[in-house]
Formats: structure tokens, C-alpha cells, sequence
């Protein structure tokens, strides 16, 4: 197996399963998807069985069409299981693969447990840690499909908590502008109809209303919230505050 094989990426986001990263950070993704960056989803199960699919071929076309309608260019379900989703050696080894195959400079992440929903994510995060960790590991090479190691230079978390004002911890916040893509962001968690039938359809208006308060809070009209666990820095004041010249 050679990288070559490989488009290389610029963001990956991991999830859990398939339409957490749309309801978290889908109007990013879209975003710069517009900027012109080549953007990836690694979902760690295909998120069967729940009560309202008929089996996994549907929830991956869902998937596949909300992908598309972000832009995203790319995404890859792994083979780990859904409601027995553990950190472990074998899960963070599938998803270093996957790192060292499409080399992203960022990736975006769970960041926090989501009490009274699936610890799924709680394990995606600890697994996502250290398989960004085993990404750029040396002299290993054998555990990892013979790829070369890969370097992630940064890491962001995202959340799924909506029940709570506190932020995530971490040492450094922004707010991504998502004006032009909240309605791609609506779009896409949409694709996925056998998860929010006419019952679910409260979550619509929760997420919509969430980031027209995100954003104005950093002058935005819409906007999702990202953590770094390093403080962010800049060696360009104007052009991150201003967006260039």
C-alpha cells in the first residue's frame, strides 16, 4: 500500500457515526469545502442497527448523499461496531490507516462525553487522540498497512452536547463563520431521514437555533463553536481577524 494510492486531504472530521459531524461542524466542513480545501468524514461504525433503518446499506447512502451535499469529497466508514464502540489498539490502529493514507494537516474531533446519549462518542474521541497520535509514530510501519508515518499538525474538538452553555474545555476557542452553509448543514442532516422521522423533527429548529447564537456571538449571522487543546496563535493579527487584506 502506497500513499500515492491516496488523494491526499487537507481536514478529515472523525464521527462516531454516520450524522455526527454533519450536526456538529457540517457548515464548516462545507465552508471549506467552498475555500477550495480537499475535506474528508471517517465515520468509525456505519451506526447499525438503530430503530428506524432497514439495515446499513440505507444509513450508508444517506451518508453518501449528505457527503455530497456538503462537497465533501470523501468519506470512509470503518468496520468498528455501533453501541459497542471501545477505545482499543485495533480501533486507533483502523484510523491512524486512515490518517497516514489521506495525510490531513487538520482533523476535527469529538471533544467531550455526551451524557444521556450514545458513549459511542466519548470512545471516538479517545480513540481519535490516539490514533493522531500513532499517525506520525516511527519504526512501526508493519502495524500500519506499510504507509509511512504522518504528521497531524493540528487538532480541533467539536461537540454534540446541546443541553448544556458551558463550553468545552480546552485552551483556545473560535467560532467558524457558517452564514453561507447553515442551509447545507440543514441539508445534509436531512439526507439522513430513517434517524429523524416526525418525531425527531425537533432536532431542526435545536440546531439551526444553535448556530444563530454561536455565531452573533462573534458577529456572525450563523456559526459553530471549535476547541484547540493548545492555545491558538498567530503570526498575522490582522489578516485572522480581518480575514487578509
Amino acid at each position: 500500500m502506497a500513499t500515492t494510492d491516496y488523494p491526499q486531504l487537507d481536514v478529515i472530521a472523525v464521527g462516531a457515526h454516520p450524522d455526527d459531524v454533519e450536526i456538529a461542524c457540517g457548515g464548516t466542513l462545507a465552508r471549506l469545502v467552498q475555500q477550495g480545501y480537499q475535506v474528508g468524514i471517517v465515520d468509525l461504525t456505519d451506526g447499525e442497527p438503530t430503530p428506524g433503518s432497514p439495515g446499513p446499506e440505507v444509513r450508508l447512502a444517506e451518508a453518501q448523499a449528505a457527503a455530497e451535499t456538503l462537497g465533501v469529497q470523501h468519506r470512509v466508514t470503518l468496520d468498528l461496531p455501533n453501541r459497542k464502540l471501545f477505545d482499543s489498539y485495533e480501533a486507533r490502529v483502523k484510523l491512524a490507516i486512515e490518517f497516514r493514507k489521506y495525510r490531513p494537516r487538520l482533523v476535527l474531533g469529538f471533544g467531550e462525553k455526551t451524557p444521556l446519549a450514545s458513549p459511542d462518542h466519548w470512545q471516538a474521541m479517545q480513540i481519535t487522540d490516539a490514533a493522531i497520535f500513532y499517525s506520525r509514530l516511527t519504526k512501526w510501519d508493519e502495524d500500519f498497512a506499510g504507509l509511512p508515518p504522518h504528521i497531524i499538525n493540528t487538532q480541533l474538538y467539536y461537540t454534540l452536547s446541546f443541553y448544556s452553555n458551558e463550553p468545552l474545555p480546552g485552551a483556545g476557542y473560535l467560532v467558524v463563520d457558517i452564514s453561507r452553509t447553515l442551509s447545507m448543514k440543514m441539508d445534509s442532516i436531512r439526507c439522513y431521514k430513517t434517524q429523524f422521522p416526525p418525531e425527531k423533527q425537533h432536532i431542526f429548529p435545536r440546531v439551526q437555533n444553535i448556530a444563530r447564537q454561536l455565531g452573533q456571538t462573534a458577529g456572525f449571522s450563523a456559526g459553530e463553536m471549535l476547541v484547540s487543546p493548545r492555545n491558538l496563535g498567530t503570526q498575522d493579527l490582522m489578516g485572522t481577524i480581518f480575514g487578509g487584506k
